[in-house]
C-alpha cells in the first residue's frame, strides 16, 4: 500500500505504508477521493508543523468503500460506501457527557493529530462513519465534510425561511454556507472582494457584492428594507469583516463566527447593547450535520459538482496542492486514492 506523507516545506513523499487491520470497533476503508481544505493548506505552508509533527499522512475530507470490518462492528459491512466524520472524542469529559462530542475537551482531529486519508487504505472507528446513498457518488462524497461545516453553521444560526442572511467571505466554506442558507428558504447575499469568487457565486445562483466598491452597510440596508440582516456569517477571518458584521446586522440579529482569526479581533461591543445582537461560535460539525449534508446532495437541493475544481492521482498530490496555492478561482481539489 502507498500513502502520501507531508514532510514539510510544501512537500509530500509517496511511501510504502503498512496496512493496519481493524481492531474490534474499527473498519478499513479503500479511500476513494480526498479533498484539500483550508486547514490542509495551512499545513502545506508549514504553519502547523508543531501540531502535525511531520512526516505524517494528513487529509480528512474523504469518501471510500469499506473493505474489512472488526469483530464488534454491527452497523456497517464490507462493500458499503461511506464518509468519515474525522473527530476523535474522549467520551468521558463533561462536554462529551453533555452530548457535545464535537467540542470534546480532549478532542483530536483525524488527519491532523493522527494519520489521515491521503493513502490507499484508512482504518478508523466505526462510530465516525456515515453511509452514502446510491445517488451520491464518491467524488461528491468527498465534499460531504465541508458541506457539513456549512450545515452546522446554519444550525447554529437558527436561520429560517424568509430571513435575510449575509455571508462575509466567498471562499469554499462561504459559498457552501450560502447554498445551505438558500436551501432552507433564506434570501442570501455574499460579500466578497475577489471577482472570480463573485462570478462563482453568480453561477450557483447567489447574489454577491464587492465591499471595496460598494458601501456594504447602505447596500444591506436597502436590500433588507432598512431592517438589516437577520443573520451574518463571518467566514473571511479579517478585521474589516468583524467591523462590517455588527454594522450590517439588524436589531436582534445573530452573528455566526465561522472563520478562525490569526489575531484577536476587535469587536464593537456597543452594537451588541444597542441592537441586542447575539454572537454565536460554530466549530466543525455534529453527526446530524453530516446527515443533513448527505441529504442535501442526495435530494438535489444542493449541487456540489461545481465545487470540484480538479482531480489528481495520489502520486501527484504535490501538484494538487500547488494548484490550490494562492488560487482564489479554485474551490476544491480532489485527490484520487483508488479508482471508483
Amino acid at each position: 500500500m502507498i500513502a502520501a506523507q507531508y514532510i514539510g516545506n510544501k512537500s509530500f513523499e509517496i511511501v510504502a505504508a503498512n496496512e493496519r487491520s481493524p481492531e474490534a470497533d474499527e473498519v478499513k476503508i479503500a479511500v476513494g477521493y480526498v479533498g484539500i481544505c483550508g486547514t490542509d493548506m495551512h499545513i502545506y505552508h508549514g504553519v502547523m508543523d508543531q501540531r502535525v509533527a511531520p512526516p505524517k499522512t494528513i487529509g480528512h475530507e474523504m469518501s471510500g468503500t469499506i473493505v474489512e470490518v472488526g469483530s464488534d462492528v454491527k452497523n456497517h459491512k464490507v462493500g458499503e460506501r461511506v464518509v468519515v466524520r474525522p473527530l476523535d472524542w474522549c467520551g468521558e469529559c463533561p462536554t462529551c457527557e453533555a452530548g457535545y462530542t464535537h467540542i470534546c475537551q480532549n478532542l483530536k482531529f483525524m488527519g491532523i493529530d493522527s494519520p489521515g486519508a491521503f493513502q490507499k487504505h484508512w482504518t478508523v472507528k466505526e462510530r465516525t462513519l456515515h453511509k452514502l446513498p446510491a445517488t451520491v457518488d464518491l467524488k461528491q462524497g468527498a465534499l460531504i465534510e465541508p458541506l457539513s461545516v456549512a450545515c452546522h453553521d446554519i444550525s447554529r444560526s437558527r436561520l429560517k425561511a424568509g430571513e435575510k442572511a449575509v455571508v462575509i467571505g466567498g471562499g469554499p466554506i462561504g459559498q457552501l454556507v450560502a447554498l445551505v442558507a438558500k436551501s432552507v428558504g433564506a434570501d442570501v447575499l455574499i460579500s466578497e472582494v475577489n471577482e472570480a469568487r463573485r462570478e462563482f457565486a453568480k453561477n450557483i445562483g447567489i447574489e454577491s457584492v464587492n465591499p471595496l466598491e460598494t458601501d456594504l452597510e447602505a447596500y444591506v440596508s436597502e436590500w433588507t428594507g432598512t431592517k438589516g440582516a437577520d443573520v451574518v456569517f463571518e467566514v473571511s477571518g479579517v478585521q474589516p469583516a468583524i467591523e462590517a458584521m455588527t454594522q450590517i446586522a439588524g436589531r436582534r440579529g445573530r452573528l455566526v463566527m465561522v472563520a478562525i482569526h490569526s489575531q484577536q479581533p476587535k469587536v464593537d461591543m456597543f452594537q451588541f447593547f444597542w441592537k441586542e445582537l447575539e454572537l454565536l461560535g460554530a466549530r466543525v460539525y455534529e453527526a446530524a450535520d453530516f446527515d443533513m449534508a448527505i441529504d442535501l446532495i442526495a435530494s438535489g437541493k444542493v449541487d456540489i459538482n461545481p465545487f470540484i475544481s480538479s482531480i489528481n492521482q495520489l502520486e501527484n498530490i504535490g501538484q494538487a496542492f500547488a494548484s490550490m496555492d494562492n488560487n482564489p478561482q479554485g474551490m476544491k481539489a480532489l485527490v484520487a486514492c483508488n479508482e471508483e
